[in-house]
C-alpha cells in the first residue's frame, strides 16, 4: 500500500506522459515545446481526441465547437441570482450540470465550450454586466477573450490565451483526471466524468492554487523587498506559492512554456513592470529554496506564470481554476473515452486498521 498512490500504475494510456525527472511532457507522442506557442486549442484537441470519436480535423472541430458555444451561451440565462452568490467555479460546475450525460461527440462539444462560455458569463453577471454571446467566426481562445472583455481582442492576446489552454490540456493521471477515468469506468457519461474532475481540481492542492500567487507579488511590491520577504515567510512555515511539484524534480516545462507566453504578452506595455516584479521574485526564491531546502527539489511550477499571464489576459484571480477547467476538459473527456473504451471498473482494495468487534466469551 502506498498513500497517495505514489508510483502506483494505474493503466496504460496513449494519452500523455510526465517525465519528472528528465522534466520532459509529452502529448501523444509530441513535446510541450512543439505544442504551446504553435499549435491552437482546437489542433491540440484534434490530436488529444483522435481515437475517442470519428476521425477529427482542427478545421472541422473549430467550427463544430464554435456551434456549441451558441447552444451553451443560450443556457445562460439559466444563472439564478442564488447560483450567481456561488463562488465562480461553484456556478460554473453548477451551470454545466444542467446538461445531459451521454459519450457521444455532440456531449464532448457541449463540455469543451461550458467553461469557455459559462466562466465569462458568470463574471460579467457577477459585475452587473450582460454576457456576451459568442462569435463562431472567432477561434476558440479569441472568442473567450470576446466573452469576458466584450471587446475584440489582439491577436497576441488570444495566442497568449491559446498557449495557456494547450499547455493545461493534460498532465498524466493527475487527481481530476483520475477522478473523471473512475466515473467513467461505471459507464455514467461524459458529463458526469467531467464534474467529478472539476470537484477535484478547485481544491487548493491541485487546480485551486494559481490565485495566492499573485497574493505573494501583490505582498512583495517591488524586486528590492523579495528576498527579505521570501526569508520571512519560510521563517513563518509559510509555503511559497508556484514553486515545488509533486512529480517534477527539475523545473516544471509548463512553466517555460507559460513564461515565454507572458513574455511576448507583456513586451513593453503596462504589465512589463508586473512581469519584471515576477523574475525578481521566482530567481529570488530559487536561490533561497536552493539554500534552505538543499535536499528538497522545489523548483518553479505551472502555477506561478499561470496566475500572472491570466491575469494580464483580464481574469479575477477567482476565476482561475475555471479557466484551468477550459484547457483541461479536452483533456478529461480523452481520458474519460479512452477508459470507457478500453478499461476496466476501477476497484482498488483499502486495507482496514479500525478496530474488530469484540468476539462473545
Amino acid at each position: 500500500m502506498k498513500n497517495g498512490l505514489d508510483d502506483v500504475v494505474a493503466t496504460e494510456t496513449m494519452l500523455s506522459d510526465v517525465d519528472g525527472v528528465g522534466g520532459i511532457f509529452i502529448i501523444r507522442g509530441r513535446s510541450l515545446d512543439e505544442l504551446a506557442g504553435v499549435v491552437t486549442y482546437e489542433e491540440l484537441l484534434a490530436l488529444l481526441l483522435s481515437d475517442a470519436f470519428e476521425k477529427l480535423d482542427a478545421d472541422g472541430l473549430r467550427q463544430k465547437i464554435g456551434v456549441a458555444r451558441q447552444e451553451v451561451f443560450r443556457t445562460v440565462s439559466d444563472a439564478t441570482t442564488s447560483l450567481l452568490k456561488l463562488p465562480v467555479t461553484d456556478a460554473v460546475r453548477a451551470l454545466t450540470a444542467q446538461f445531459a450525460d451521454g459519450d457521444d461527440l455532440a456531449t464532448a462539444l457541449r463540455l469543451i465550450a461550458a467553461p469557455a462560455v459559462f466562466t465569462p458569463a458568470v463574471i460579467r453577471l457577477k459585475n452587473g454586466q450582460a454576457p456576451v454571446a459568442p462569435d463562431t467566426s472567432l477561434a476558440h481562445a479569441a472568442d473567450i477573450l470576446h466573452m469576458l472583455l466584450g471587446r475584440s481582442v489582439s491577436p497576441q492576446q488570444a495566442a497568449a490565451l491559446d498557449t495557456y489552454l494547450v499547455t493545461v490540456s493534460d498532465h498524466g493521471m493527475n487527481a481530476s483526471t483520475f477522478a473523471a477515468r473512475v466515473v467513467a469506468s461505471t459507464h455514467a457519461g461524459l458529463v458526469s466524468s467531467v464534474l467529478a474532475a472539476f470537484g477535484a481540481l478547485k481544491g487548493p492542492l491541485h487546480g485551486g492554487a494559481p490565485g495566492p500567487v499573485l497574493d505573494m507579488l501583490d505582498a512583495i511590491g517591488t524586486p528590492d523587498n523579495a528576498e527579505s520577504w521570501l526569508e520571512k515567510a519560510l521563517d513563518d512555515g509559510e509555503r511559497l506559492m508556484g514553486f515545488g511539484h509533486r512529480i517534477y524534480r527539475v523545473r516544471d516545462p509548463r512553466a517555460d512554456a507559460l513564461m515565454q507566453a507572458l513574455r511576448r504578452l507583456a513586451g513593453d506595455n503596462q504589465g512589463a513592470g508586473r512581469f519584471k516584479l515576477a523574475e525578481s521574485v521566482e530567481a529570488a526564491a530559487l536561490r533561497i529554496l536552493a539554500r534552505r531546502k538543499p535536499d528538497r527539489p522545489l523548483k518553479t511550477n505551472v502555477e506561478f506564470y499561470t496566475a500572472l499571464l491570466l491575469e494580464t489576459l483580464g481574469f479575477p484571480r477567482e476565476s482561475f481554476t475555471s479557466v484551468f477547467a477550459m484547457g483541461r476538459v479536452g483533456g478529461w473527456i480523452a481520458h474519460a473515452r479512452e477508459q470507457t473504451q478500453h478499461g476496466r471498473l476501477i476497484r482498488p482494495q483499502s486495507l482496514y486498521v479500525g478496530p474488530r468487534p469484540i468476539k462473545a466469551a
